[in-house]
């Protein structure tokens, strides 16, 4: 098949004044990102701590975190360990290949995959324990659970690595359109099952010691006439709790199933790149437009959005302590109260986006920038 791949910048270029995504786009009319305005502030960011380890490229790579330490990676191959407390490298190591999938972690192991599907572990000592080859082009963190390392593949594939040896157990491939959005939606693993999302909005939970599929279901359908208006792709993680999992699509929808049946829950429209969180008894979406929204898990009942962040290329959000935590296109930290939505915080970093969630840690938050500005930020 002669699949292409489009990522949200050629999107955006390619489609300027396509009305089924034009709200993704700033709309054809060329409406500029929303200005930051002044806000009575409730609270504040505090960095801890702050390294450089590198640019990301384009590629979207995260920091990983042990009980002890941060492992970071950039696009020219190299991985750090730094330790947690106060940032300090411990050790680095090159790993030989651009790395474009990353930081992976689980069962004392650090890995990485790369655009020829390499995909490395390493010993938190740093010593190579092993490599090998997936599929396609990694773009997401490979994950390490009960003893076997899972990687999802730019085409759509995943497949089961041993943690031993990396020696290929399973392989699980999902049928992909002839145009598919660039996406670095990794897994989500709980109790020996591999949630995964893909094009033309499918979900699955895949046995992560078989490889058997235990349940698939439809997010969205692709509609429309072209093959631009019918991408309907999951371009990020699944997320979960004890009883469900839940994705977003771009220019679909967002939905809830059963996590042990696959059952469907509640499903409504709304289009989303960068993807969801689930805390309590709330789902948190940053939308295709940027505007962050708060729905009833239960229900998909908006209970409160914010569109502050218009056109902001707002990324993925946090849930932390009260506080609803995303990064934008020019490098801002921004806290949205959990109860109604509302600014309440706002901290600047290097000017460079921040193009994936940021990660809870020690009370506070550790976020990564597209230029390498590794942060730890406390926020009261």
């Amino acid at each position: 098949m002669n699949m292409k791949r489009i990522t949200a910048f050629s999107l955006l270029a390619l489609l300027a004044g396509c009305s089924t995504i034009s709200g993704w786009l700033g709309s054809d009319k060329g409406e500029k990102p929303a200005k930051l305005v002044d806000f009575k502030q409730a609270a504040a960011f505090h960095v801890r701590w702050h390294e450089d380890v590198g640019d990301m490229g384009d590629s979207v790579l995260k920091p990983a975190l042990t009980q002890d330490a941060v492992y970071a990676a950039n696009a020219s191959g190299k991985i750090y360990k730094l330790r947690r407390a106060d940032g300090n490298q411990v050790w680095r190591v090159d790993s030989g290949f651009p790395i474009t999938g990353g930081v992976g972690s689980g069962d004392g192991l650090v890995l990485v995959g790369g655009e020829k599907g390499q995909v490395a572990a390493y010993g938190e000592d740093g010593k190579l324990r092993w490599k090998s080859t997936a599929p396609s082009e990694v773009l997401s963190p490979p994950q390490a659970a009960d003893g076997v390392v899972v990687v999802r593949t730019a085409d759509g594939h995943v497949v089961g690595l041993s943690e031993a040896d990396g020696k290929r157990q399973w392989l699980y491939e999902h049928p992909t359109p002839s145009l598919i959005v660039r996406s670095y939606a990794g897994v989500a693993i709980a109790n020996g099952v591999a949630y995964a999302g893909f094009s033309a909005g499918k979900l699955a939970a895949i046995d992560i010691a078989s490889g058997n599929v235990k349940w698939e279901a439809s997010v969205s359908r692709p509609h429309g006439t072209t093959e631009l208006d019918r991408i309907s792709d999951i371009t990020s993680p699944p997320v979960l709790d004890d009883e469900q999992v839940c994705a977003v699509s771009f220019q679909g929808r967002v939905g809830c199933f059963d996590a042990v049946q696959g059952n469907e829950l509640w499903n409504r429209k709304l289009s989303s790149e960068q993807g969801l969180a689930i805390s309590g008894k709330n789902l948190y979406v940053s939308d295709a437009q940027g505007v962050v929204h708060a729905m009833d898990k239960t229900s998909g009942a908006t209970i409160w959005k914010n569109d502050q962040l218009l056109r902001r290329q707002t990324s993925r959000p946090l849930a932390l302590d009260g506080f609803v935590i995303v990064g934008d296109f020019e490098g801002y930290l921004h806290a949205l109260s959990s109860d109604d939505g509302r600014m309440v915080a706002r901290i600047d970093t290097d000017g460079s986006p921040v193009p994936s969630a940021p990660q809870e840690m020690d009370g506070g938050l550790l976020v990564e920038t597209r230029d390498g500005g590794l942060y730890s930020i406390s926020i009261h």
